[in-house]
């Protein structure tokens, strides 16, 4: 946009008496495809909201933010530590650079201590390596970091329940998941064979736990005519108007819930999924059961966003339950209308849905709050929910060398 642009010059060209506005508010997208305007700008002060977005240091994101001229930044992100120690690192070098040195030397120094004293196998000296190297890290990064957690919320805020749902296969979902698992595809992926897709063939397993309607029976199995499918089985792309929640553990539960919240009590739910495609199973749900649903997934403008929050909010609309896809779930959309939020799927990534949690149970909440995480169980689900607890570890870890202090 050309007159976007012209601002962004204007503002960056602007010196003494000019300067009338002296503070830029700015999306990261509009930052960096306009970033070249401001090359001879000299910024006095930097703060970038929602600064885990930095975590990749070899994206365009950052490297359009650190190509600013600008001595003091400030990053404010309620999930710092996300995957692993080296988005970690890319924030504090991207806030102080050239302080833990390299990449490759911060590896070696923190990371792969770190980590190899918290393996199952680590030997007691590297145990001891790992927590001393941890420590000498909290020290270095305290001198600039100031940390707050949810428990400053919690003095002000209704109470928060979270609980984690253990679900079994129903039998369909359990013999499709073995055919997959035993899969040319799958067999690749364990092998590391070349020319092997992991996170499809993980996303394929992730989807089959939620319903069998997610797989596209043709692609992802061997032999399709192989399949024992029941007789009233209505295979994916059917224009029946019933989900046959019996054939999938989490919708006959969701179900249930469903039910249960809407007859017994005046609640609003929120209803988050990494897929779109449970999103629309669930939509087609509600309008077989008759429950008045609002939806949001990436698709949706900014300005739609906010009138459609501001609508679930009201506490004398109808909309009993909000659909809500985990990313656009995390950009800071407050869903106080609801006192109720199930995780229909784990991410990969905890803080993720940490983010997505956190929409309900927030400044302005007025009721308690339940928080339910579908979790299937003997599934890969299960493995990534044993990755989100090691890593929320972690940060317990951290926190705890910070507090020593």
């Amino acid at each position: 946009n050309t007159t976007v642009s012209q601002a962004i010059h204007a503002w960056a060209q602007a010196q003494g008496r000019n300067i009338v506005k002296p503070v830029l508010i700015i999306s990261y997208e509009t930052l960096r495809r306009n970033v070249d305007q401001l090359k001879n700008c000299n910024v006095g002060l930097m703060l970038a909201d929602e600064g885990h977005r930095l975590k990749n240091g070899d994206s365009l994101t950052f490297t359009a933010l650190d190509s600013i001229s600008c001595p003091r930044r400030v990053i404010l992100s309620g999930t710092p530590i996300q995957n692993d120690l080296s988005e970690y690192f890319a924030l504090l070098s991207f806030s102080n650079p050239g302080l833990l040195g390299s990449r490759a030397e911060f590896r070696k120094n923190f990371e792969n201590p770190i980590l190899r004293g918290r393996d199952a196998d680590a030997t007691d000296k590297e145990i001891t390596k790992g927590e001393a190297q941890l420590q000498k890290l909290s020290t270095i990064v305290s001198k600039f970091i100031i940390r707050r957690t949810n428990d400053i919320l919690a003095k002000y805020l209704p109470c928060k329940y979270e609980h984690v749902i253990f679900v079994n296969l129903k039998p369909l979902q359990n013999e499709l998941y073995n055919k997959l698992i035993k899969s040319r595809e799958v067999k690749k992926v364990v092998k590391g064979v070349g020319g092997s897709q992991p996170l499809r063939a993980i996303g394929i397993l992730k989807k089959l736990c939620n319903h069998p309607n997610l797989l596209n029976f043709e692609d992802e199995f061997d032999d399709e005519d192989d399949l024992e499918l029941p007789d009233d089985y209505n295979m994916p792309g059917s224009k029946a108007r019933d989900v046959q929640t019996k054939y999938s553990a989490k919708f006959s539960i969701l179900e249930r819930f469903l039910h249960k919240i809407k007859t017994e009590s005046d609640d609003k739910i929120v209803l988050i999924s990494n897929y779109t495609q449970t999103l629309d199973l669930i939509e087609k749900m509600c309008r077989y059961k008759h429950y008045s649903a609002v939806r949001l997934d990436g698709t949706m403008s900014i300005n739609k966003r906010q009138k459609l929050v501001d609508r679930f909010n009201d506490p004398e609309g109808q909309e009993f339950i909000f659909l809500l896809s985990s990313k656009a779930g995390g950009c800071g959309i407050n869903l106080i209308g609801a006192n109720r939020l199930i995780l229909m799927d784990p991410d990969w990534n905890p803080a993720a849905d940490q983010q997505a949690l956190a929409r309900v149970w927030r400044d302005g909440q007025k009721k308690d709050c339940f928080i339910y995480r579908f979790i299937s169980t003997g599934t890969i689900e299960e493995k990534i929910l044993s990755k989100t607890i090691y890593e929320n570890e972690f940060e317990f870890m951290r926190g705890r060398c910070e507090r020593r202090r």
